[in-house]
């Protein structure tokens, strides 16, 4: 009989071109949503107050754009990353139909590529994972690439690809929510009075605050997400590591600095595109996570008056404060964060 129990798959059991079905959609609730901002305290004004997102032209308040991000890549684990080593990075992502109370997520993932390392232990698997609603409507499209373990190194890698990725999402390509109107965009409820046209490109924003992540916090966060990567749970597993100790899941320093961020981009209201993103440095509990952001690009929303983008670069560090803007080079950087967010022009 066929054993019952899963152990992941290994670098050599993919093939490009394999698609996976992801098992057990997800429900989202508000009890999700009460949760969500427990841990990351993220107050952005859409996300916060249905009575302010109705008043731009949504029908309820739209669950936090990174707390999606995470719900459909926990979906992808157990068949993508559950022997990974590292999540390396990501690109290519566009948000699609905003998720709200009641909406149920699934999720698609299809490889795209795969490189064997040379030290033949390990290889890279590119995959593009598309969530849906339960309308079969797109949430969320994105390409992430991970390190994953080989079981038997002796097994020859399949034939190398590597996808060729864009360096950004157009803006053409992004796609902003049906019904969305910011005529009367309240900036006294939303905290500040900074639109698209007073941001400037190559300005940076320290976001000043700090968030010291507690080890029951990231662990609680993680099994929100349904993310069952050992790494980041099975202290026993993890001791004899290279890190001896669990690290903590990357999407939850995303959402950390995407939270942090709110003071200085208040009116950053959604983040409608991924361009790209790498963990730089592991995080533990205990590190303090600060964040800036340097605006790297502006454009209007095409056809629109109401809206503009800015393509924004969110750097995270740990147990260091942001006044220097310390880059990806410097050993306290653990997260290089690049999106297209919406603001009110």
């Amino acid at each position: 009989m066929a054993s019952k129990t899963g152990t992941g798959n290994f670098f050599e059991d993919f093939r490009v071109g394999a698609t996976f079905v992801h098992a057990t959609p997800r429900t989202l609730t508000e009890g999700d949503v009460a949760l969500n901002v427990a841990l990351y305290g993220s107050r952005f004004a859409v996300n916060s107050s249905s009575l302010f997102a109705s008043r731009i032209g949504l029908p309820d308040a739209p669950i936090d754009d990174v707390f999606v991000f995470n719900v459909v890549f926990g979906k992808t684990v157990p068949d993508i990353s559950l022997n990974a080593i590292a999540n390396l990075g990501y690109a290519e992502g566009t948000f699609g139909v905003p998720v709200y109370p009641g909406d149920t997520i699934s999720a698609t993932s299809t490889v795209i590529g795969l490189k064997e390392n040379s030290n033949r232990k390990t290889g890279i698997v590119y995959v593009r994972t598309a969530g849906a609603n339960q309308n079969g409507e797109p949430v969320l499209d994105y390409v992430r690439w991970v390190m994953v373990r080989k079981k038997d190194e002796a097994v020859a890698a399949p034939a190398e690809t590597v996808p060729a990725l864009k360096d950004a999402v157009l803006p053409e390509d992004i796609r902003v929510p049906g019904g969305l109107d910011l005529t009367d965009y309240d900036c006294a409820l939303s905290g500040s009075a900074a639109r698209w046209d007073d941001y400037e490109k190559g300005e940076r924003i320290d976001h000043v605050d700090g968030m010291t992540i507690e080890e029951a916090e990231h662990t609680m966060a993680t099994r929100l997400y349904q993310n069952t990567a050992r790494v980041h749970f099975n202290l026993h597993a993890e001791k004899d590591g290279r890190f001896g100790r669990r690290i903590v899941y990357g999407g939850h320093v995303i959402a950390l600095a995407r939270a942090i961020s709110f003071n200085g981009l208040q009116n950053a209201f959604r983040v409608a595109a991924i361009n790209g993103g790498r963990h730089v440095n592991p995080t533990f509990a205990g590190d303090t996570i600060h964040a800036w952001t340097e605006v790297l690009d502006k454009a209007p929303c095409p056809g629109r008056a109401d809206v503009g983008l800015l393509r924004l670069r969110t750097m995270a560090t740990k147990d260091k404060t942001c006044a220097d803007f310390p880059g990806g080079a410097d050993p306290a950087t653990v997260l290089d964060f690049d999106y297209w967010a919406l603001l009110p022009r």
